[in-house]
């Protein structure tokens, strides 16, 4: 895991100065600019939006007496998506969209579900009940 995490912090980097670069020169600076506003502003607002809606969804199912095991899993990856987000450039902000929409949210949390539940298959980690 930590392999893939010091990977993502070194590469992901160099290569959105590339793109950022790369798109400089096709469009220009300012429009490259604009873009990344409009990008940061447009993630805000939806993972404001996506994250107010999957926190309803869990109230919904806590006071129905059912737990919120599907919003946990949303909200992580829509708290990811919003932080990339906040990272200038397209690559992190395509990574961020791809978390914050549910129609390409839900491939990543049935993912991380399946890691999460193998995890603690393994004991690497453990969730205790009461």
């Amino acid at each position: 895991m930590f392999r893939w995490l010091l990977l993502f912090i070194l590469v992901v980097p160099a290569l959105e100065i590339g793109v950022l670069v790369w798109a400089g020169n096709l469009v220009g600076p300012w429009w490259v600019i604009l873009l990344i506003i409009a990008t940061g502003i447009l993630g805000a607002f939806l993972a404001k939006r996506q994250g107010m809606e999957t926190l309803n969804r869990a109230r919904d199912n806590v006071q129905r007496g059912i737990v919120p095991q599907e919003e946990i899993f949303d909200g992580i990856c829509i708290l990811i998506g919003a932080v990339v987000l906040f990272t200038p450039g397209f690559i992190t902000d395509a990574i961020g969209f791809i978390l914050l929409l549910p129609i390409t949210r839900t491939p990543l949390k049935r993912s991380l579900q399946k890691a999460v539940k193998r995890m603690m298959e393994n004991g690497t980690i453990t969730i205790f009940r009461r």
